[in-house]
């Protein structure tokens, strides 16, 4: 398999673009979590920028929402915050202090959802504000990115518990644990057929789970490649980002891999997505973003 990658400065190294999603108004809109900023960056190459108060908030995942703005985690501050494609930013605190609120993910209910790592809870947020905390049955689980399923659950990884947790929309939790001791599980998406991919950042493995909780893992040519952040493309493949090797890699529904270097070593790539030009746009921490076209 062939591919393009190209890389857009969009910041400096010190800036660290972390988080990356497609906005409602066809940008791509991605976090800068040293800087405490909200970039917008359109594939034809306008930028822009949004200053969150304060600098020190630490954004990190960024989606959608289903009121046509973008929310976003604030780890360090430990607040949800909300930017419109114009620019207005609203941050909501919840109710646990020091939550560490960190993967973030629209819900079937027309709520957000979100991780409490410090916490280790499940939380939501409706559009207008309110919270509501749900405690994970395994201590210091450290729940860290959430997604939605296609059962209308939310599915997030367990970093510390080595497991995949549901939750669904009346709260309840289930948990899944993996069968590698150590996988230390991280980024999460939905892919093709009503599956759950993960990433298995301590094992360098990809995982993949099905509704039914049945788990099968598919190891990486580089164990030691650190598998940090994965989603979806168009074509039912799942990308994910080798935090570890400076590379990108696609899994197939079948689990077959392939990994590709980025244009630049050691550019510590972290979120990516599907963008609305069809490629996959990757958030480096070094600076960029980067394209990926097969």
């Amino acid at each position: 398999m062939t591919v393009s990658i190209e890389e857009f400065p969009v910041s400096g190294p010190e800036s660290g673009p972390y988080g990356i999603t497609t906005g409602p108004d066809g940008a791509l809109w991605f976090t800068m979590v040293h800087d405490g900023l909200i970039g917008r960056f359109t594939p034809g190459g306008d930028l822009g920028r949004h200053q969150l108060d304060p600098a020190t908030c630490g954004p990190t995942v960024i989606t959608p929402g289903p009121d046509g703005a973008l929310w976003f985690t604030e780890f360090q501050s430990h607040r949800i915050g909300r930017i419109t494609p114009g620019g207005d930013v609203r941050s909501f605190s919840p109710p646990t202090p020091e939550a560490g609120p960190y993967g973030i993910a629209a819900g079937a209910d027309g709520a957000l959802w979100f991780t409490e790592i410090n916490a280790g809870r499940i939380a939501r947020i409706t559009t207008d504000g309110v919270i509501t905390e749900f405690p994970i049955p395994v201590p210091a689980a450290f729940p860290s990115v959430i997604a939605a399923g296609a059962d209308d659950a939310l599915w997030f990884t367990m970093n510390s518990a080595d497991a995949i947790g549901r939750i669904g929309l009346d709260g309840e939790v289930t948990v899944h644990p993996l069968p590698t001791p150590g996988a230390a599980p991280v980024g999460i998406a939905a892919g093709a057929g009503g599956t759950l991919w993960f990433t298995e950042i301590g094992a360098g493995q990809i995982g993949r789970i099905r509704p039914d909780g049945e788990i099968t893992e598919f190891p990486l040519p580089d164990r030691g490649a650190r598998p940090h952040a994965i989603a979806a493309d168009p074509n039912g493949d799942c990308w994910f980002t080798e935090w570890g090797s400076g590379r990108v890699g696609r899994i197939t529904p079948s689990g077959v891999i392939d990994v590709f270097p980025l244009p630049t070593p050691s550019s510590e790539p972290h979120g990516l997505v599907a963008g609305p030009d069809g490629a996959m746009w990757v958030a480096l921490e070094i600076g960029a973003l980067a394209r990926i076209t097969a």
